[in-house]
């Protein structure tokens, strides 16, 4: 699973990275959380606002930092095509 944040913020314990982190810990998943800071790569998948999280090439939300509970249900909802 690839997983990539793109945020603007270095708070790690209230940012969209820890989210994930802690959503991923939860799941009992494994995946690397990589934090994009490229202008190409956020472009690439039109991302156009921050915090965006992208999932194997999907980007799943942007705009809107998502709590650690909201994550969970995306990442049930969508397993199967995470894996």
């Amino acid at each position: 699973m690839k997983i990539e944040v793109i945020e603007t913020t270095d708070k790690i314990r209230k940012s969209l990275f820890g989210n994930v982190l802690e959503a991923l810990r939860a799941c009992g998943l494994n995946g690397k959380v990589v934090v994009v800071k490229d202008i190409r790569t956020i472009l690439k998948y039109g991302v156009k606002s921050a915090p965006a999280l992208i999932i194997n090439g999907i980007v799943m939300f942007a705009g809107k930092s998502q709590s650690p509970e909201e994550i969970i249900k995306l990442i049930q909802q969508n397993l199967s095509n995470f894996t």
